[in-house]
């Protein structure tokens, strides 16, 4: 189903007052893209779930109050990404230590991927680790700009109010700019620009 007619039918929905078909139409279409960007952002599945069970908590607190001031997808992408936040801003997680590979572990799978993958498989792993070295503000500036397509103003909708204060298109710009020059320095030590 296109874009609109997901959109159309979940107006539709709330117009009737239907809040569980409204956020039913939701999930089934934006819910796998919406995952998709938590997993970019949060650089694990266990969390990107979690946070989408967040997500679909406010979604459906939220959809009642939907007041249509932007396109339905980008309020979703609004939504998982306040959920992130949060998520990432939990005093618990900050405490708690996560089971992870140590430095050797990497090591032996960094050689590993080099000897035994190919040359754009190599590459490709080199380009996750490189996205995995961002913020997950950064990571989500590039996901929505380049992966989701989103323009400019629904990118500062999506990332709106992040530091308490609305986020305005040049300012946006400008911190992709800077991103995109980071990224740059990063991939030619990487060895991947000449």
């Amino acid at each position: 189903m296109a874009e609109p007619e997901v959109e159309a039918r979940c107006l539709e929905a709330l117009d009737r007052g239907d809040h569980a078909g409204a956020a039913t139409v939701v999930v089934r279409h934006y819910g796998p893209q919406l995952l998709g960007y938590l997993c970019s952002v949060l650089r694990s599945e266990a969390d990107a779930g979690e946070v989408f069970s967040m997500f679909s908590e406010d979604l459906w607190r939220g959809l009642p109050g939907f007041r249509r001031e932007c396109p339905l997808r980008v309020w979703c992408y609004r939504l998982a990404w306040h959920a992130a936040a949060r998520f990432l801003r939990d005093p618990y997680r900050g405490r708690g230590r996560r089971l992870e590979t140590n430095e050797l572990s990497r090591l032996v799978e960094e050689v590993r991927s080099s000897v035994f993958l190919g040359r754009d498989q190599a590459r490709q792993a080199t380009l996750d680790r490189l996205r995995a070295s961002l913020t997950p503000g950064e990571r989500t500036l590039l996901v929505l700009r380049l992966d989701r397509g989103l323009a400019w103003s629904e990118v500062a909708l999506v990332l709106g109010e992040e530091l308490g204060q609305p986020v305005d298109e040049p300012t946006l710009r400008k911190r992709f700019e800077r991103l995109k020059d980071k990224l740059a320095a990063r991939a030619r030590d990487e060895g991947l620009l000449g």
